[in-house]
């Protein structure tokens, strides 16, 4: 479903857009999680790969939201150089297809898909990842939101 057939007159929000809402929403991520992921780069891209589709047995690219590519923290050697650089990946159409049908925020949408893939940066399970979450949303109402 694409956006803009859904909200007619409304333009879908952009890579761009999608990227500093990733940002913003880094500033809600609790400050001992945001130092071990300086060297990490955050892309975003429309869709998954035809690889990672594929590796990942999806039905249909609108079923990965977002995905860490990367060894995760607590798997690595220190005397091994990493073959390629930790990055998340957020998928703009999956994601706003998941918007469009769930009527969620999109900066709500998009923090937790980046928080998800951040835990899996560190390798914690899906329950740490939810509660990591929770710490986020706690700690976001006790700030001022900077988002217009």
């Amino acid at each position: 479903m694409c956006a803009q057939s859904t909200r007619p007159g409304i333009l879908a929000p952009t890579a761009d857009h999608l990227a500093a809402l990733a940002e913003d929403a880094l500033s809600s991520v609790p400050e001992d999680l945001l130092k071990p992921i300086a060297g990490l780069a955050i892309l975003v891209e429309e869709f998954p790969d035809d690889e990672t589709c594929e590796a990942m047995d999806l039905e249909t690219p609108f079923d990965l939201l977002g995905l860490y590519q990367g060894v995760p923290l607590g798997h690595r050697s220190t005397g091994e150089t990493p073959a390629d650089l930790d990055r998340i990946f957020l998928y703009r159409r999956p994601i706003l297809d998941y918007w469009i049908e769930t009527g969620d925020d999109l900066y709500h949408v998009v923090r937790h898909v980046l928080i998800h893939e951040i835990g899996h940066h560190y390798g914690y399970s899906d329950d740490e990842m939810e509660a990591l979450e929770l710490q986020a949303e706690e700690d976001e109402q006790n700030i001022p939101s900077s988002r217009a």
